[in-house]
């Protein structure tokens, strides 16, 4: 699946909970109604995708890196995230990544988002900002 071109127009996700679990690799095993609607995908499309098929452009590397760090080891992670919306739109998430254990091995990970609040969107830009120009030299 091609990935779309953004447009910087943003999609006011403004109530509700967006649930999804990917396996170790973060390819998608489960994604709510509210995950399917908020990122204009249907189940099918994701379901068995990798979970960058929502990942903006405008998010840094280094951020996802400590993602993947902390819950690589066992630990939650929480952070607000700019997401793609398959029409090229973009929304902002407050996410919460558990890890998923069974007989104490990680097996997979459970997200849940929340509309991310504005305050929280204006922290976090200039926070982005910065590691992206870093990523640039």
């Amino acid at each position: 699946m091609q990935r779309p071109e953004p447009i910087d127009e943003e999609f006011k996700f403004e109530q509700g909970l967006i649930v999804s679990s990917t396996d170790q690799k973060g390819i998608i095993t489960y994604a709510n109604r509210k995950f399917c609607e908020i990122a204009n995908y249907s189940r099918g499309e994701l379901v068995g995708k990798n979970h960058n098929i929502v990942r903006h452009p405008d998010m840094p590397k280094a951020a996802f890196q400590e993602l993947w760090d902390t819950i690589k080891s066992g630990k939650e992670w929480t952070g607000v995230v700019k997401n793609l919306r398959k029409d090229g739109k973009y929304y902002w998430v407050y996410s919460h990544i558990t890890p998923i254990e069974k007989d104490g091995e990680i097996v997979g990970y459970t997200a849940a988002r929340r509309p991310a609040s504005q305050t929280e969107i204006n922290e976090i830009i200039p926070v982005y900002k910065e590691l992206l120009e870093k990523e640039k030299n």
